[in-house]
């Protein structure tokens, strides 16, 4: 996670020890989500990757890249050290291929060049023209040939579907036993949400420069999308 509101960190380091508690459940379509963010990385399993991901949080999807790529180098970047903590535990076996930064990536440089960028659920904290901006810097971070993934939380097309999908997610996330201060929390969380819808964010990519810019994922709320700077 990540925004320049000091607030955001403060609301995510109080919880990172029960973060990760409640993912799949606050995440109806957790498998789906994270095996379509790792399997847009089309890269040989042994290719010797350097991976950057924006807003690791609790290291999540940085697990999922190690695992998936067994050489790849990561380095994890996020504003909330409490967070990080925590990511530094779960890679606790791979720590030797990870490098971790304590930084607001809206702000920070991001360094590189990268083979390929990841974030999830992370970016739409940010408004939309950060976004934006973000996009032309993840650009500018990447190899030629490098991919951006970005496994998000986005806003509907229109202010109804908006509502049913803020609806049925509430819904999902209670039949699958979410206990409800968990839920509270991710409610709560909500207020720095500042989604866009994919065709936006599609759109903006494609003008920082990216080609094949795509939607691999998409579920409710949940999105898997990004694209590749040309060669």
């Amino acid at each position: 996670m990540s925004a320049a509101q000091p607030t955001v960190r403060s609301a995510f380091d109080l919880t990172a020890t029960e973060y990760d508690r409640a993912r799949r459940q606050l995440v109806p379509c957790f498998d789906g989500f994270y095996r379509a963010a790792v399997a847009a990385l089309d890269f040989p399993r042994e290719a010797p990757l350097d991976a950057l991901d924006l807003g690791a949080g609790t290291g999540l999807m940085a697990g999922f890249v190690a695992a998936a790529f067994p050489v790849a180098r990561i380095t994890l970047i996020d504003l909330a050290p409490a967070m990080l903590a925590q990511a530094q535990a779960r890679l606790a076996p791979v720590i030797d291929r990870i490098r971790v930064i304590e930084a607001d990536y809206a702000q920070a440089p991001l360094g590189g060049p990268f083979d390929a960028i990841v974030s999830a659920l992370s970016i739409h904290h940010l408004e939309d023209s950060d976004k934006r901006g973000l996009f032309g810097r993840i650009f500018g971070a990447l190899k030629p040939g490098g991919i951006f993934v970005n496994a998000d939380q986005v806003a509907g097309a229109t202010p109804a579907l908006e509502g049913r999908n803020k609806d049925e997610w509430l819904a999902r996330a209670r039949a699958l036993g979410v206990i409800e201060d968990d839920l509270a929390g991710a409610i709560d969380r909500m207020r720095f949400d500042r989604p866009a819808t994919v065709a936006a964010q599609l759109r903006w990519l494609a003008e920082a420069g990216f080609a094949s810019v795509d939607c691999a994922f998409k579920d409710g709320m949940f999105a898997v999308f990004g694209g590749y700077k040309p060669v």
